[in-house]
């Protein structure tokens, strides 16, 4: 078996390994069913009771939002499981196997996948049962999920490159909330960023979360009668979000790559 067979089949084992420990695991299953069932019902009979759009439904403006929140947020699982890992000396123990050094990341992040899939299995779920529909066509639906769950992945490498930087639980949930809350909600995600005050209006045209959003809005013909956004990321969202997602892998893979490897190492 060569190199990249090794660390294929490494990362598939650490993925299941992952996944099985989430299913095992009663709070972090609540994160990713629970939390996307409250989110939509509270969103859906709350600000859906009070915020009007034209001619759209404010159930269907707010499933992107939601769908991305949950990504945002669920992404902090990455990190806190790496550091727990970490203190607990698990990596200690991959060191002593005869595994690639990739694998541990790689099986981490891609187990990030399969939880994100459900979370959005649940939602689009919930979404049909409160009045949110698709109106686009099968292959851009399909489009949309993709492009949710491509930055999900890309995000999942920021979070646990983060969290192999702080190395404490609680300084990086304290940092993630922190980083994360204003990452969704100074965005398009549930208000239109048009309403916002001018430097404010300019940073969520600008925030790839909105980026995401507005893409998934587009392909599942969520838009409605809103005015379509000057900024460039918003009128060119999927190609945007390709962008972002890229630009994110490149950058936080090696060096996530190179923290765990440190952190191996000492």
């Amino acid at each position: 078996m060569n190199a990249l067979q090794m660390a294929v089949a490494d990362g598939m084992t650490i993925t299941k390994r992952n996944a099985l420990k989430i299913r095992r695991a009663p709070d972090l299953l609540g994160g990713v069913i629970i939390l996307p069932i409250v989110f939509v019902l509270l969103f859906a009979y709350v600000f859906g009771s009070m915020i009007e759009l034209p001619g759209l439904s404010y159930r269907e403006y707010m499933m992107p939002g939601i769908f991305v929140q949950t990504i945002v947020m669920s992404a902090q699982i990455t990190g806190y499981t790496l550091v727990l890992d970490l203190q607990k000396g698990i990596f200690d123990r991959f060191r002593t196997l005869p595994m690639a050094p990739s694998a541990v990341l790689t099986g981490q992040t891609l187990a990030d996948v399969l939880m994100n899939v459900t979370s959005v299995v649940v939602m689009a779920l919930m979404g049909l049962v409160v009045g949110w529909r698709i109106h686009s066509a099968p292959h851009e639906a399909i489009g949309g999920f993709l492009l949710l769950l491509l930055f999900a992945y890309a995000f999942s490498w920021v979070t646990a490159t983060v969290a192999l930087a702080l190395r404490t639980p609680e300084v990086f949930n304290n940092i993630a909330t922190v980083v994360s809350m204003p990452l969704v909600f100074l965005s398009n995600a549930f208000v239109d960023p048009a309403r916002l005050p001018g430097p404010l209006k300019v940073v969520a045209e600008w925030n790839p979360v909105s980026t995401v959003i507005q893409a998934a809005r587009d392909l599942f013909g969520n838009t409605g009668r809103v005015p379509a956004a000057d900024a460039w990321p918003l009128q060119h969202a999927a190609v945007a979000t390709l962008l972002w997602s890229l630009l994110l892998l490149v950058v936080f893979v090696p060096l996530g790559t190179r923290l765990y490897s440190k952190a191996v190492s000492r």
